[in-house]
């Protein structure tokens, strides 16, 4: 069992799949970083100087009584909330990385893309169907002449 184990472990494809899940989670951690704290600021300065990881909604107010200034305050009171700018500032990363994705996706199968087929080298005599030279101008079959 543990021989079987080990031989799924060391396919290929295992070790590409948990390289790629390690790389992905250090992406995500950047892509968090680049909406909460270069994207949002300056977009949250346009609509009135609003803090989008603060933008709640209270559901149930909590020891303390509201209106709370952050989501850490609410929390720490104890309000039930719902975190509409967090579900926001999560959205933004989403489509940050979806678009990331496609363009890594996009660059790679460019990079895929096969090159043109090669010049052919040979062609068929249209008397006797044998395949010649391409610069042949007789066939060394049927000896007809070629038209070049």
């Amino acid at each position: 069992m543990f021989k079987e184990f080990k031989e799924f472990v060391m396919k290929g494809n295992v070790i590409d799949m948990a390289v790629g899940i390690i790389i992905g989670a250090a992406f995500g951690t950047i892509i968090k970083s680049l909406v909460d704290d270069v994207l949002m600021p300056p977009i949250g300065l346009l609509l009135g100087n609003v803090d989008f990881s603060n933008l709640l909604v209270v559901i149930k107010e909590g020891k303390a009584a509201g209106p709370y200034a952050t989501l850490a305050a609410a929390k720490a009171a104890g309000a039930v909330t719902v975190n509409i700018g967090v579900f926001i500032n999560t959205v933004i990363s989403f489509l940050i990385v979806a678009f990331s994705v496609f363009l890594v996706i996009k660059s790679v199968n460019r990079l895929k893309k096969a090159p043109p087929p090669p010049d052919p080298t040979t062609k068929d005599c249209p008397l006797c169907f044998t395949t010649i030279p391409i610069k042949a101008t007789r066939c060394p079959h049927c000896t007809s002449e070629l038209k070049v």
